[in-house]
C-alpha cells in the first residue's frame, strides 16, 4: 500500500494513529519499504490493522444447459466468470444441468429414465434424481475453473443454505442461510451452486420447477445483496419478438422489472417471471446475455447504472411481441342451461379440482370461454362429458401478446393491431387485453404471421 496514497483523502478510519505508528516505526521491521523508485510502501498487515479494507463486491453468474453442453462452451463460460474474477468481484456461480433432452445428463433425459421405470413414480423420488443432473455440472464445471488456477468447490442448493417448502417438483423458496457461501468467497473461492434445487427444513431435496436455476440466481443475488446478477444464455438478450421468427427482432439494451415480467409471463423464455420478481425485492440489476459473445445484452432495472432513477421508457409504447402454442379454446354455450351463473362456477371449480390451469377467460350470460393447453384438452372434454356439458372445441390454437407497460391510455393500440392482423387474413378467435398487454387468440397456423405483422405495424425492428 503506497503511503502517498492513503494521505490523499482516501475513505478510511484511523489515518492519524496510523501516520503516528508509521513515524514511531519508521526504523522497526515490516512496517515500510522504499521501492527502487523512492516510494515508501507499508505492509498490508499493518496497513490491515488501521485502515478498514472495503470488501469484493459479490456477483451471481447463471449458465442454463445450452451454455453447458460442449467441453467447449464450458470453457467459454469459464472464460466469463474467469473475466468477473479479473475484475475485482467476488463471483457465485449458478449452473443447471447439461445440455437438452437427449444430452445423457440433462434433466429431460433423467426424467425420461425414471417414466420408463415407473409412469406413476412419487415426486419426492423424481426430485431426488433430478439433482444428479445439477450436481453433475457443478462439479465438472468447478474443476474447469480450478484446473486455470481459480480455487472453486460445487455445492449443492441445500449446502448453499437454501430452504424450501415441501412442494416436490414445484418448491417455493422460503429462506436463504447464505454462511458457508460468504465463508469460502472470503477465502478466497469461486463457489458453484447447483441451480433449480434446495431442501426442506428436515432435510428432504426439493426442486424449484422450470427455470428454477433463473430463481436459484436471482435468490441467491438477494440473500449476498449481489451488485447485480448475470444470466448467460444461447440469445444476446431480450429481443423484441421471437429471432427465429422475425429477421430483424432488436435486442432490447434495457427492460423494466414489469416490462420483463409481463413478456415473461406471456411466453418470452429468456428467464423465468418468478426469478425477475424475486430480484425485484431489493432491487437487484439482472444483465441477460450470451455465453457466446461480449455484446452488452439486456440490462433489467428500474435504475440506470450510475444510480440515478430513470423515466420509465416513456417513449417505449410497446416493449415487444411474445406467443405461446399449443392451446385449445372450450366455448360453452349457456343459452339450455336454467342458471348460467351457478353451472358457469361449477364448472370452473370442477375443473381446478382437477388441477387444470385454464386462461384466456371470457364470461357472460350467453356464454364461458375459455383456454387449455393442448395436453389437457381430452381430460377437460371428459370432465364436461360427465356434467352432461356440450363444449365447442377448437384444439390447435396460439396466442400471440402485445406487451408494453406503456400503452394504457394510448388511443390507437387496439386498432392498429387489429389492422395488422386483418390485413393479413388471420381470424381473431378471442381477445383480451389488461394495462400492460393486449392478446389475441389465432389458429396455430397462422402465428408467425400474426407475430411478424404485429412487430412490423409497431416498427419494433432495427
Amino acid at each position: 500500500m503506497r503511503i502517498g496514497d492513503i494521505l490523499k483523502g482516501k475513505k478510511a478510519k484511523g489515518y492519524f494513529s496510523l501516520w503516528l505508528f508509521i513515524i514511531k516505526n519508521k526504523k522497526g521491521k515490516n512496517a515500510t519499504s522504499q521501492d527502487d523508485m523512492g516510494t515508501f510502501r507499508l505492509s498490508s498487515k499493518i496497513y490491515s490493522r488501521f485502515v478498514e479494507v472495503k470488501p469484493m463486491e459479490i456477483i451471481v453468474q447463471k449458465f442454463g444447459g445450452t451454455s453447458l453442453a460442449t467441453k467447449e462452451k464450458m470453457e467459454m463460460a469459464a472464460k466469463k466468470v474467469i473475466d468477473a474474477k479479473k475484475e475485482g468481484y467476488d463471483v457465485v456461480v449458478v449452473v443447471s444441468a447439461m445440455g437438452r433432452k437427449g444430452a445423457p445428463y440433462a434433466t429431460d433425459t433423467l426424467l425420461n429414465l425414471i417414466q420408463e421405470a415407473n409412469q406413476n413414480a412419487s415426486p419426492r423420488e423424481v426430485d431426488l434424481l433430478l439433482h444428479c443432473g445439477e450436481i453433475i455440472s457443478s462439479v465438472v464445471f468447478s474443476q474447469i475453473l480450478t484446473s486455470k488456477g481459480y480455487e472453486s468447490l460445487a455445492l449443492t442448493g441445500a449446502q448453499a443454505g437454501i430452504i424450501t417448502d415441501k412442494s416436490f417438483s414445484e418448491a417455493r423458496i422460503l429462506k436463504i442461510k447464505p454462511d458457508k457461501i460468504k465463508k469460502h468467497l472470503k477465502e478466497g473461492r469461486i463457489v458453484v451452486v447447483t441451480g433449480f434445487q434446495g431442501a426442506t427444513e428436515d432435510g428432504e431435496l426439493t426442486t424449484l420447477g422450470r427455470g428454477g436455476s433463473d430463481t436459484t440466481a436471482t435468490a441467491l443475488g438477494v440473500a449476498l445483496d449481489a451488485k447485480y446478477v448475470e444470466i448467460f444464455t444461447d440469445v444476446d438478450g431480450i429481443k423484441t419478438a421471437d429471432p427465429r421468427i422475425v429477421d430483424n427482432a432488436k435486442t432490447l439494451e434495457t427492460v423494466t422489472y414489469s416490462e420483463i415480467c409481463q413478456l415473461a409471463h406471456q411466453g418470452a423464455k429468456v428467464i423465468h417471471p418468478r426469478a425477475v420478481e424475486i430480484a425485484m425485492q431489493k432491487d437487484i440489476p439482472i444483465k441477460i446475455r450470451s455465453t457466446f459473445s461480449d455484446t452488452p445484452g439486456t440490462l433489467v432495472t428500474n435504475c440506470r447504472e450510475n444510480g440515478q432513477t430513470v423515466d420509465i421508457f416513456a417513449y417505449r409504447i410497446i416493449t415487444g411481441i411474445t406467443h405461446m402454442g399449443d392451446l385449445s379454446q372450450i366455448r360453452i354455450n349457456m343459452h339450455e342451461q336454467k342458471d348460467s351463473s351457478k353451472m358457469q362456477l361449477n364448472i370452473l371449480k370442477t375443473i381446478a379440482a382437477s388441477k387444470i390451469s385454464i386462461d384466456f377467460i371470457n364470461i357472460s350470460p350467453q356464454e364461458i370461454v375459455f383456454t387449455v393447453a393442448g395436453k389437457n384438452t381430452t381430460k377437460v372434454e371428459s370432465i364436461l362429458s360427465e356434467m352432461n356439458i356440450k363444449a365447442n372445441i377448437t384444439r390447435g390454437c396460439a396466442m400471440v401478446s402485445i406487451v408494453g407497460v406503456n400503452m394504457m391510455g394510448v388511443p390507437g393500440v387496439m386498432a392498429d393491431s387489429v389492422e395488422a392482423l386483418v390485413e393479413k387474413d388471420i381470424q381473431i378467435l378471442q381477445t383480451a387485453d389488461s394495462y400492460t398487454t393486449v392478446w389475441y387468440l389465432v389458429k396455430e397456423q397462422d402465428i408467425e404471421k400474426a407475430i411478424i405483422a404485429l412487430h412490423n405495424k409497431f416498427e419494433l425492428g432495427n
